[in-house]
Order: structure tokens, then C-alpha cells, then sequence
């Protein structure tokens, strides 16, 4: 190749090496002259009611160096978290190790985070966690007197959101083992004693809620007190094997042939003849004030070993109905979906909706032992 063809090549390729040179450099001069036109702005795709498990996002308009900026990083209250970057630098997706506070306000701050034009850029972003599900009504009301909690009038909490990703505890005072259920809803809870509760005392409950990602129910969200029905005065004896005692001696057969049933209201207690002789007796807990089990001769209309009500959400063992509306029936204490039954401790107690409630093996045994068409008389 000639001498002054190999000198222009040489020339040609240094040209267009200082070419590039001041143009990276001007872009370079152009970029810390005029900071601003290479700014990088941001935005959050959800900053409000996020779910306490739920990620945050953070969208750039330009690429950030994700090292660069992950330092950079503080979030007040300050909470353990994950980063981790997509779509060519441009999102950040920040994910706690548990959970945010429920109901608190987050804010992020980003002071000098670059860029990949190597511009720094300070961001404050916002966002806010939903609030723990709220209790708006609860039964028995505040300082209320004189209350029955069984299975068909439990205590009741209604809340205003699904409590399908929550926890409750509630505490009693004096000290009672309680048992709940929640309804299809997730957003009303029944509860009732597990065991016998005192008659005429003043109870206080506590209610404490916790997200089940967290360790503790620090959260109490409700208190109230109530005082339960106090025992009132009978002429038949309290000791209950003795009430069933004086049964099975002073009762008497209004209908001497056949078999009979009778339900004595104010005893509380069953009795079954057949012939006019007394078979057995069986304690009872009929209809409380307001919703008495009614007066009056009946008979069995039909029977069930196991239906459902749909009124109360209960299962009605060994059912018995003694009107041919199936309003009131006589059956065996009642039972939760989830298996739950009633304690016996309302027996020789008023306090169901107006059937005849009788213990567990009692219900059982009268069914058996009664026909369709057995003759119910219910007195006072």
C-alpha cells in the first residue's frame, strides 16, 4: 500500500477516535452541567391499604444502579426488608421479612441514589397499611345485667372486614375457657363457656386481635363487662339429682294408658309414663323468658336423629317435633358444624328459644322410646 494511502487511513481512524472521545465527553459535561434534564423521577404502583403482607413497588422512568441505590435506602418505622430489582433497573420491589403494622404510615427515603447516567436523585414515597379488622358490635352490650350466653345466644363480636387473615384471643375475668367459631362471612364470631359459668357475676372480656404472621396479640382492640343471669329461688330442691328424685315420686300421669310424655316447666324436668307409671325423669332447659316453650297438650309430629336448623346454624340432635309447624320440638342439646355442643350446665335452666332441650344419652333415649303420635303435655 502507498505511503499516503496508509498515513489518511491513520488519520481517518484518530478522528474519529477524538470524535467519540468529545462526545462522550461533551455527554459527560452535558450531564453534570445540566443535572436536572437527566433526573430520574418515581412513583408507587400501590401507596394506599396495602395488605400487611403485600409488596411495595417502586417504578423509575429511568434504569438506577441498583447497588448504588439499595444503600441508599431508609424506611421509617424501620422494618426489615428485601430488595429486589426487575425490568432493567427501572422497579424495585421491596418485601418485608413479616409484615407491616397494620394500620401504620410507611415512608421511604432515597437520598443520592444514581442512576446509570450517574445522576443523583433523593425520593420520598408514602404509603400506608389497612387497618386491623374493626369490632363494631358486640353482645352482651356494655354493663348489660341479667345475661344468658349459650350456644343459641352466644356471645356475639361483629366485625366490618374478613377475619380470614387474623387471629383473636379473648380473655376473661374471673378466668373462663371460652369457645368460638367464625361463620362463612369471616366477619361475625360466636362464642360461649366452655364450662359452667357463675351464675350472677359480673364478667369483664378483653378481646385481642394479631395478624398470623405475628408472634404476639399485643393489639387489644375491645373490652366491656356484663353480669350474668343470678339463680333464682325454686320450691324444687337445686341439687339436681334430688329435683329428679322428687320427680320420679310426686309426678302423675295425666293419661293412664300408653305412653305419655311430661314437661314440668317450672321443675325444669322431663318425665315419662307409660301406663301411668313413671319410667324415668330427665333434666331440661325450655324456652327462657320472652321465648317460652308454650302450655298445652301435644303429640309427636315427627323425628330426626340428626337435623339442621337453618334459623340458628346448629344441628338438632334427636329431634322431636311436638307442633306440626316444626317451631318447637323437644331435642338433645345443640351442636356447631365443627362439632361443638352445647355444655349440660343450662340443663334445669329456662334459656333456649322455646324447644325442649335434654342432655346428652336423655335425648337419645326418649327418642328412641317415643312413637309418633306420644302425648306431650307441657305445664307450669
Amino acid at each position: 500500500m502507498p505511503a499516503r494511502k496508509i498515513k489518511k487511513h491513520h488519520i481517518s481512524i484518530t478522528l474519529a477516535i477524538l470524535i467519540a472521545i468529545l462526545g462522550i465527553s461533551g455527554g459527560f459535561f452535558s450531564v453534570q452541567a445540566y443535572p436536572r434534564v437527566f433526573s430520574t423521577s418515581a412513583y408507587l404502583e400501590k401507596s394506599e391499604n396495602l395488605h400487611e403482607d403485600e409488596s411495595v413497588v417502586v417504578d423509575f422512568s429511568d434504569s438506577m444502579i441498583a447497588g448504588l441505590v439499595n444503600e441508599k435506602i431508609e424506611i421509617l418505622p424501620k422494618t426489615a426488608v428485601d430488595f429486589s430489582w426487575s425490568n432493567s433497573g427501572k422497579r424495585l420491589t421491596i418485601i418485608p421479612h413479616s409484615i407491616w403494622t397494620p394500620g401504620e404510615n410507611y415512608k421511604i427515603n432515597i437520598k443520592g441514589g444514581k442512576n446509570i447516567m450517574m445522576v443523583e436523585n433523593d425520593f420520598s414515597l408514602i404509603f400506608d397499611v389497612k387497618k386491623y379488622p374493626k369490632l363494631e358490635n358486640f353482645y352482651p352490650a356494655q354493663n348489660q345485667k341479667d345475661v344468658i350466653i349459650d350456644i343459641e345466644d352466644p356471645i356475639l363480636a361483629i366485625f366490618d372486614n374478613s377475619l380470614a387473615d387474623y387471629q383473636l384471643k379473648f380473655e376473661t375475668d374471673p378466668l373462663e375457657e371460652i369457645s368460638y367459631t367464625i361463620d362463612s362471612s369471616g366477619k361475625r364470631v360466636k362464642l360461649v363457656f366452655g364450662n359452667e359459668y357463675k351464675k350472677g357475676q359480673q364478667y369483664k372480656i378483653n378481646v385481642y386481635i394479631k395478624h398470623k404472621k405475628e408472634k404476639d396479640f399485643s393489639q387489644k382492640i375491645y373490652e366491656t363487662s356484663f353480669e350474668t343471669l343470678p339463680p333464682k329461688p325454686v320450691q324444687w330442691s337445686n341439687d339436681f339429682s334430688q329435683r329428679l328424685a322428687q320427680a320420679k315420686k310426686y309426678a302423675a300421669a295425666q293419661i293412664k294408658e300408653g305412653k305419655m310424655i311430661d314437661v314440668n316447666l317450672k321443675s325444669q324436668v322431663m318425665t315419662i309414663f307409660e301406663n301411668g307409671k313413671v319410667l324415668d325423669a330427665f333434666l331440661i332447659s325450655s324456652g327462657k323468658k320472652g321465648m317460652d316453650t308454650p302450655e298445652g297438650s301435644y303429640q309427636i309430629q315427627n323425628k330426626h336423629p340428626r337435623p339442621w336448623s337453618k334459623t340458628y346454624g346448629l344441628f338438632m340432635p334427636y329431634w322431636m317435633a311436638i307442633v306440626p309447624s316444626g317451631k318447637f320440638g323437644i331435642h338433645e342439646l345443640p351442636e356447631w358444624p365443627g362439632g361443638y355442643k352445647e355444655g349440660a350446665n343450662h340443663l334445669g335452666i329456662p334459656v333456649s328459644h322455646g324447644c325442649v332441650r335434654l342432655g346428652v344419652g336423655s335425648a337419645e333415649k326418649v327418642y328412641n322410646w317415643a312413637e309418633i303420635g306420644t302425648p306431650v303435655i307441657v305445664h307450669n
